[in-house]
Protein backbone atom coordinates (compact mmCIF):
# COMPACT_ATOMS: atom_id res chain seq x y z
CA UNK A 1 0.00 0.00 0.00
CA UNK A 2 1.43 3.37 -0.96
CA UNK A 3 1.92 6.09 1.62
CA UNK A 4 -0.68 8.20 -0.24
CA UNK A 5 -3.35 5.67 0.77
CA UNK A 6 -3.04 6.37 4.46
CA UNK A 7 -5.28 9.10 5.89
CA UNK A 8 -3.50 12.10 7.44
CA UNK A 9 -2.76 11.88 11.15
CA UNK A 10 -5.29 13.52 13.43
CA UNK A 11 -4.76 14.91 16.94
CA UNK A 12 -5.84 12.67 19.80
CA UNK A 13 -7.32 15.64 21.70
CA UNK A 14 -7.85 19.36 21.32
CA UNK A 15 -7.57 21.52 24.44
CA UNK A 16 -9.79 24.59 24.13
CA UNK A 17 -9.85 27.38 26.67
CA UNK A 18 -7.52 30.21 25.65
CA UNK A 19 -8.96 33.33 24.03
CA UNK A 20 -5.54 34.49 22.77
CA UNK A 21 -2.61 32.95 20.91
CA UNK A 22 -0.86 30.11 22.74
CA UNK A 23 2.79 31.10 23.05
CA UNK A 24 4.29 28.53 25.45
CA UNK A 25 3.82 24.86 26.41
CA UNK A 26 5.45 22.71 29.09
CA UNK A 27 4.76 19.17 30.33
CA UNK A 28 5.03 18.85 34.13
CA UNK A 29 4.47 16.37 36.96
CA UNK A 30 6.01 13.46 34.99
CA UNK A 31 3.66 14.06 32.04
CA UNK A 32 0.54 14.19 34.21
CA UNK A 33 0.07 17.91 33.53
CA UNK A 34 0.47 20.25 30.58
CA UNK A 35 1.03 23.98 31.11
CA UNK A 36 -0.22 26.35 28.42
CA UNK A 37 0.52 30.08 28.35
CA UNK A 38 -1.05 32.68 26.07
CA UNK A 39 -0.59 36.18 24.67
CA UNK A 40 -2.80 37.73 27.37
CA UNK A 41 -0.63 36.38 30.20
CA UNK A 42 -2.89 33.50 31.24
CA UNK A 43 -1.52 30.17 32.46
CA UNK A 44 -3.57 26.96 32.48
CA UNK A 45 -2.52 23.61 33.93
CA UNK A 46 -4.32 20.65 32.33
CA UNK A 47 -4.81 17.18 33.79
CA UNK A 48 -3.78 14.91 30.90
CA UNK A 49 -5.63 11.87 32.24
CA UNK A 50 -8.97 13.69 31.90
CA UNK A 51 -8.01 16.57 29.55
CA UNK A 52 -9.44 19.12 31.98
CA UNK A 53 -8.02 22.24 33.61
CA UNK A 54 -6.93 21.88 37.22
CA UNK A 55 -5.60 25.45 37.63
CA UNK A 56 -5.99 28.68 35.69
CA UNK A 57 -4.71 32.15 36.56
CA UNK A 58 -3.54 35.47 35.09
CA UNK A 59 0.20 35.04 35.59
CA UNK A 60 1.46 38.11 33.71
CA UNK A 61 0.19 41.47 32.53
CA UNK A 62 1.42 40.80 28.98
CA UNK A 63 2.17 37.82 26.76
CA UNK A 64 3.92 34.78 28.20
CA UNK A 65 7.22 34.11 26.42
CA UNK A 66 8.27 30.85 28.04
CA UNK A 67 7.59 28.23 30.69
CA UNK A 68 9.75 25.85 32.69
CA UNK A 69 9.72 23.58 35.73
CA UNK A 70 11.97 23.41 38.77
CA UNK A 71 11.45 20.01 40.33
CA UNK A 72 7.97 18.57 40.71
CA UNK A 73 6.13 21.49 42.27
CA UNK A 74 7.68 24.71 40.94
CA UNK A 75 6.67 26.45 37.73
CA UNK A 76 8.67 29.22 36.06
CA UNK A 77 6.99 31.70 33.74
CA UNK A 78 8.55 34.54 31.76
CA UNK A 79 6.34 37.37 30.50
CA UNK A 80 6.56 40.43 28.30
CA UNK A 81 5.75 42.45 31.42
CA UNK A 82 9.47 42.22 32.37
CA UNK A 83 8.79 39.62 35.06
CA UNK A 84 10.15 36.13 35.56
CA UNK A 85 8.13 34.38 38.27
CA UNK A 86 8.60 31.12 40.16
CA UNK A 87 5.28 29.64 41.34
CA UNK A 88 4.61 26.87 43.87
CA UNK A 89 1.99 24.51 42.45
CA UNK A 90 1.88 20.90 43.59
CA UNK A 91 -0.90 18.41 42.86
CA UNK A 92 -2.18 18.99 46.39
CA UNK A 93 -2.38 22.74 45.75
CA UNK A 94 -4.71 22.27 42.79
CA UNK A 95 -7.80 21.73 44.96
CA UNK A 96 -7.69 25.38 46.05
CA UNK A 97 -7.10 26.79 42.55
CA UNK A 98 -9.62 28.44 40.25
CA UNK A 99 -10.41 26.41 37.11
CA UNK A 100 -12.19 29.09 35.11
CA UNK A 101 -10.62 29.10 31.66
CA UNK A 102 -9.44 32.37 30.07
CA UNK A 103 -12.15 32.19 27.42
CA UNK A 104 -14.79 32.21 30.20
CA UNK A 105 -13.13 34.75 32.51
CA UNK A 106 -14.59 38.22 32.87
CA UNK A 107 -12.40 41.30 32.53
CA UNK A 108 -12.69 42.21 36.21
CA UNK A 109 -12.34 38.66 37.54
CA UNK A 110 -9.55 38.06 40.06
CA UNK A 111 -8.26 34.52 39.67
CA UNK A 112 -6.55 32.80 42.59
CA UNK A 113 -2.80 32.56 42.04
CA UNK A 114 -0.40 29.91 43.31
CA UNK A 115 2.13 30.90 45.94
CA UNK A 116 4.91 33.09 44.48
CA UNK A 117 8.42 32.02 45.52
CA UNK A 118 10.55 34.39 43.43
CA UNK A 119 10.13 37.35 41.09
CA UNK A 120 12.96 38.65 38.91
CA UNK A 121 12.75 41.87 36.91
CA UNK A 122 14.29 41.05 33.53
CA UNK A 123 14.56 42.51 30.04
CA UNK A 124 11.90 41.60 27.47
CA UNK A 125 12.52 44.13 24.70
CA UNK A 126 12.73 41.23 22.25
CA UNK A 127 10.73 38.00 22.13
CA UNK A 128 13.44 35.75 23.59
CA UNK A 129 12.34 33.44 26.39
CA UNK A 130 14.51 32.49 29.36
CA UNK A 131 16.47 29.24 29.51
CA UNK A 132 17.47 27.32 32.63
CA UNK A 133 19.60 24.46 33.94
CA UNK A 134 20.53 23.08 37.33
CA UNK A 135 23.57 24.75 38.87
CA UNK A 136 26.59 22.46 38.54
CA UNK A 137 28.39 23.97 41.53
CA UNK A 138 28.32 21.77 44.66
CA UNK A 139 26.54 23.57 47.49
CA UNK A 140 28.36 23.86 50.82
CA UNK A 141 27.20 24.50 54.35
CA UNK A 142 28.66 27.15 56.66
CA UNK A 143 31.26 24.67 57.95
CA UNK A 144 32.42 23.82 54.44
CA UNK A 145 30.72 20.43 54.19
CA UNK A 146 29.09 19.57 50.86
CA UNK A 147 25.31 19.38 51.04
CA UNK A 148 23.55 16.45 49.39
CA UNK A 149 20.50 18.17 48.00
CA UNK A 150 17.14 16.96 46.89
CA UNK A 151 17.29 17.35 43.10
CA UNK A 152 13.93 19.10 43.14
CA UNK A 153 15.34 21.92 45.24
CA UNK A 154 18.80 22.12 43.74
CA UNK A 155 19.77 25.69 42.76
CA UNK A 156 19.27 26.65 39.13
CA UNK A 157 20.79 29.06 36.66
CA UNK A 158 18.51 31.28 34.56
CA UNK A 159 19.74 33.00 31.39
CA UNK A 160 17.73 35.89 29.95
CA UNK A 161 18.46 38.35 27.13
CA UNK A 162 19.79 41.82 27.78
CA UNK A 163 23.18 41.35 26.56
CA UNK A 164 22.89 37.91 28.22
CA UNK A 165 22.27 37.96 31.97
CA UNK A 166 22.65 34.83 34.10
CA UNK A 167 20.90 34.65 37.48
CA UNK A 168 21.07 32.05 40.22
CA UNK A 169 18.02 30.90 42.13
CA UNK A 170 17.08 30.77 44.95
CA UNK A 171 19.63 33.51 45.78
CA UNK A 172 18.21 35.78 42.99
CA UNK A 173 21.75 37.07 42.42
CA UNK A 174 23.17 37.88 39.00
CA UNK A 175 25.93 35.33 38.52
CA UNK A 176 27.40 36.48 35.20
CA UNK A 177 26.98 38.64 32.12
CA UNK A 178 27.90 37.82 28.53
CA UNK A 179 28.53 41.02 26.62
CA UNK A 180 27.87 41.49 22.93
CA UNK A 181 30.76 40.90 20.53
CA UNK A 182 32.00 44.33 19.44
CA UNK A 183 33.47 42.92 16.23
CA UNK A 184 30.18 41.49 14.94
CA UNK A 185 26.85 43.13 14.25
CA UNK A 186 24.44 40.54 15.55
CA UNK A 187 21.41 42.54 16.67
CA UNK A 188 19.30 41.33 19.57
CA UNK A 189 19.48 37.95 21.28
CA UNK A 190 16.57 35.85 19.99
CA UNK A 191 17.08 32.40 21.55
CA UNK A 192 19.15 30.89 24.38
CA UNK A 193 20.25 27.58 25.91
CA UNK A 194 22.39 27.03 29.01
CA UNK A 195 24.28 24.07 30.50
CA UNK A 196 26.31 23.86 33.72
CA UNK A 197 28.72 21.03 34.55
CA UNK A 198 30.53 21.50 37.89
CA UNK A 199 32.21 24.91 37.59
CA UNK A 200 31.86 25.20 33.80
CA UNK A 201 28.89 27.07 32.32
CA UNK A 202 28.12 27.07 28.59
CA UNK A 203 25.59 29.22 26.81
CA UNK A 204 24.36 28.91 23.22
CA UNK A 205 22.73 32.00 21.73
CA UNK A 206 20.91 32.80 18.50
CA UNK A 207 20.77 36.35 17.16
CA UNK A 208 18.69 38.68 15.03
CA UNK A 209 21.38 38.63 12.35
CA UNK A 210 21.15 34.85 11.90
CA UNK A 211 24.36 34.20 13.86
CA UNK A 212 24.61 31.60 16.58
CA UNK A 213 27.41 31.38 19.15
CA UNK A 214 28.52 29.21 22.05
CA UNK A 215 30.25 30.77 25.08
CA UNK A 216 32.01 29.08 27.98
CA UNK A 217 32.93 30.15 31.51
CA UNK A 218 35.43 27.70 32.97
CA UNK A 219 35.47 29.07 36.54
CA UNK A 220 33.09 31.23 38.59
CA UNK A 221 33.93 34.89 38.13
CA UNK A 222 35.93 34.31 34.94
CA UNK A 223 34.94 36.00 31.70
CA UNK A 224 33.02 34.03 29.10
CA UNK A 225 35.01 33.02 26.02
CA UNK A 226 33.51 32.29 22.63
CA UNK A 227 33.87 28.68 21.53
CA UNK A 228 31.86 28.70 18.34
CA UNK A 229 30.34 31.14 15.86
CA UNK A 230 28.39 30.53 12.66
CA UNK A 231 25.84 32.33 10.51
CA UNK A 232 23.77 29.65 8.76
CA UNK A 233 20.64 31.83 8.69
CA UNK A 234 19.85 34.92 6.62
CA UNK A 235 16.96 35.88 8.92
CA UNK A 236 16.62 36.10 12.74
CA UNK A 237 16.99 32.90 14.73
CA UNK A 238 13.56 32.04 16.17
CA UNK A 239 14.33 29.04 18.36
CA UNK A 240 16.98 26.54 19.40
CA UNK A 241 17.22 23.34 21.41
CA UNK A 242 20.11 21.43 22.99
CA UNK A 243 20.20 17.65 22.60
CA UNK A 244 20.04 15.44 25.69
CA UNK A 245 23.46 14.03 24.70
CA UNK A 246 24.87 17.60 24.92
CA UNK A 247 26.76 16.96 21.69
CA UNK A 248 24.85 19.34 19.44
CA UNK A 249 22.08 21.91 19.26
CA UNK A 250 19.65 22.82 16.49
CA UNK A 251 18.46 26.25 15.37
CA UNK A 252 15.47 27.38 13.32
CA UNK A 253 14.87 30.76 11.78
CA UNK A 254 12.48 33.08 9.99
CA UNK A 255 14.13 31.76 6.82
CA UNK A 256 13.65 28.14 5.70
CA UNK A 257 16.94 26.87 7.19
CA UNK A 258 17.27 24.41 10.05
CA UNK A 259 20.87 23.92 11.19
CA UNK A 260 22.62 21.46 13.49
CA UNK A 261 25.66 22.80 15.37
CA UNK A 262 28.40 21.30 17.55
CA UNK A 263 28.16 22.07 21.25
CA UNK A 264 31.84 21.91 22.24
CA UNK A 265 32.27 21.10 25.93
CA UNK A 266 35.17 23.38 26.70
CA UNK A 267 38.03 21.35 25.30
CA UNK A 268 37.97 23.29 22.04
CA UNK A 269 38.28 26.80 23.47
CA UNK A 270 40.97 27.69 20.97
CA UNK A 271 39.50 25.73 18.06
CA UNK A 272 38.39 28.15 15.36
CA UNK A 273 37.67 25.47 12.73
CA UNK A 274 34.29 24.39 14.10
CA UNK A 275 31.48 24.56 11.55
CA UNK A 276 27.80 23.63 11.46
CA UNK A 277 27.31 19.87 11.36
CA UNK A 278 24.48 20.10 8.85
CA UNK A 279 22.42 22.85 7.22
CA UNK A 280 19.04 21.89 5.77
CA UNK A 281 16.99 23.97 3.35
CA UNK A 282 13.45 22.92 4.28
CA UNK A 283 11.61 25.32 1.90
CA UNK A 284 9.31 26.21 4.81
CA UNK A 285 10.06 29.61 6.32
CA UNK A 286 9.04 30.70 9.80
CA UNK A 287 9.61 27.56 11.88
CA UNK A 288 9.86 28.23 15.61
CA UNK A 289 9.21 26.55 18.96
CA UNK A 290 11.86 23.93 18.16
CA UNK A 291 12.05 21.07 20.70
CA UNK A 292 14.15 17.89 20.78
CA UNK A 293 12.54 14.89 22.48
CA UNK A 294 14.27 13.62 25.61
CA UNK A 295 15.40 10.39 23.92
CA UNK A 296 17.18 12.45 21.25
CA UNK A 297 15.54 10.63 18.32
CA UNK A 298 13.27 13.33 16.87
CA UNK A 299 12.63 17.05 17.01
CA UNK A 300 9.73 19.23 15.92
CA UNK A 301 8.92 22.78 14.94
CA UNK A 302 5.82 24.98 14.89
CA UNK A 303 5.27 26.75 11.58
CA UNK A 304 3.76 30.06 10.61
CA UNK A 305 1.96 28.05 7.90
CA UNK A 306 -0.05 26.25 10.64
CA UNK A 307 1.97 23.03 10.21
CA UNK A 308 3.86 21.08 12.86
CA UNK A 309 6.83 19.27 11.37
CA UNK A 310 8.62 16.25 12.80
CA UNK A 311 12.26 15.61 11.87
CA UNK A 312 14.80 12.90 12.52
CA UNK A 313 17.44 14.29 14.87
CA UNK A 314 20.07 12.04 13.30
CA UNK A 315 19.50 12.65 9.58
CA UNK A 316 17.52 15.94 9.80
CA UNK A 317 15.05 14.45 7.32
CA UNK A 318 11.41 15.43 7.57
CA UNK A 319 9.37 12.51 8.94
CA UNK A 320 5.85 13.89 9.24
CA UNK A 321 3.76 17.02 8.80
CA UNK A 322 0.86 17.45 11.23
CA UNK A 323 -2.03 19.45 9.82
CA UNK A 324 -4.98 20.48 11.94
CA UNK A 325 -4.68 24.14 12.93
CA UNK A 326 -5.89 26.72 10.43
CA UNK A 327 -3.68 29.55 11.68
CA UNK A 328 0.01 29.80 12.53
CA UNK A 329 1.56 27.62 15.24
CA UNK A 330 3.90 29.20 17.78
CA UNK A 331 4.83 26.60 20.41
CA UNK A 332 5.53 22.88 20.77
CA UNK A 333 6.35 20.49 23.59
CA UNK A 334 7.30 16.82 23.96
CA UNK A 335 6.30 14.64 26.89
CA UNK A 336 9.27 13.04 28.63
CA UNK A 337 10.05 9.52 27.39
CA UNK A 338 12.04 8.44 30.45
CA UNK A 339 9.39 8.78 33.18
CA UNK A 340 9.69 6.16 35.95
CA UNK A 341 6.25 4.64 36.35
CA UNK A 342 4.87 4.03 39.86
CA UNK A 343 3.71 0.59 40.94
CA UNK A 344 0.31 -0.15 39.44
CA UNK A 345 -2.66 -0.42 41.79
CA UNK A 346 -4.16 -3.80 40.93
CA UNK A 347 -7.88 -3.17 41.09
CA UNK A 348 -10.61 -4.45 38.84
CA UNK A 349 -11.96 -1.62 36.67
CA UNK A 350 -15.60 -0.79 36.15
CA UNK A 351 -16.10 0.02 32.47
CA UNK A 352 -19.45 1.66 33.18
CA UNK A 353 -18.02 4.24 35.60
CA UNK A 354 -18.75 7.76 34.45
CA UNK A 355 -15.53 9.64 33.57
CA UNK A 356 -16.96 12.93 34.80
CA UNK A 357 -17.50 11.49 38.26
CA UNK A 358 -13.96 10.13 38.38
CA UNK A 359 -12.48 13.46 37.33
CA UNK A 360 -14.22 15.36 40.10
CA UNK A 361 -13.15 13.15 43.00
CA UNK A 362 -9.84 13.00 44.80
CA UNK A 363 -8.05 9.77 45.63
CA UNK A 364 -9.03 10.06 49.30
CA UNK A 365 -12.73 10.24 48.41
CA UNK A 366 -12.73 7.37 45.94
CA UNK A 367 -13.51 3.72 46.36
CA UNK A 368 -10.65 1.31 45.60
CA UNK A 369 -12.21 0.57 42.20
CA UNK A 370 -12.42 4.26 41.24
CA UNK A 371 -8.97 4.97 42.64
CA UNK A 372 -7.60 2.10 40.59
CA UNK A 373 -9.20 3.44 37.41
CA UNK A 374 -7.76 6.90 38.00
CA UNK A 375 -4.37 5.37 38.73
CA UNK A 376 -4.42 3.54 35.41
CA UNK A 377 -5.52 6.63 33.53
CA UNK A 378 -2.67 8.57 35.11
CA UNK A 379 -0.25 5.83 34.05
CA UNK A 380 -1.52 5.94 30.47
CA UNK A 381 -1.07 9.74 30.41
CA UNK A 382 2.44 9.42 31.85
CA UNK A 383 3.60 6.74 29.42
CA UNK A 384 2.13 8.29 26.25
CA UNK A 385 4.67 10.01 23.99
CA UNK A 386 2.57 13.15 23.66
CA UNK A 387 3.38 15.91 21.19
CA UNK A 388 1.67 19.23 21.90
CA UNK A 389 1.30 22.22 19.59
CA UNK A 390 -0.07 25.67 20.43
CA UNK A 391 -1.51 27.98 17.83
CA UNK A 392 -2.68 31.50 17.07
CA UNK A 393 -6.23 30.13 17.25
CA UNK A 394 -5.92 29.67 21.03
CA UNK A 395 -6.15 25.88 20.79
CA UNK A 396 -3.64 23.20 21.77
CA UNK A 397 -3.50 19.97 19.79
CA UNK A 398 -2.28 16.77 21.46
CA UNK A 399 -0.84 14.10 19.19
CA UNK A 400 0.07 10.51 19.99
CA UNK A 401 2.55 9.49 17.31
CA UNK A 402 6.18 8.38 17.43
Amino acid sequence: MSSESFPPAQPAYILRGHSAQVHALQFTQDNQRLLTGDADGWLVSWNLAFKRPVASWKAHGKAILGLGTWGQDRIISHGRDNKLVVWQLSVADEDAMDRTLPVDATADALSKMPWILHILTVNTLNFCSFTMCYDGMPQTSSNGMTIRENHSHKPILIAVPNTIDIYQLPSESRAAVIHADRHLTTGMVMALNILAITTRVQVAAGYESGHTMVFVQTDPGASFQRLYCAQPHSQPVLSMALSSSREYYITSSADAIIAKHPFPLGQGVWNTELRPIKICQTKHSGQQGLRIRSDGKIFMTAGWDARVRIYSAKTMNELAVLRWHKTGCYATAFAQTDVVMPARIKQKSDSNLDQNEVGEKTIDQQSPVVAGIQQRRDEVAQSTHWLAAGSKDGKVSLWNIY
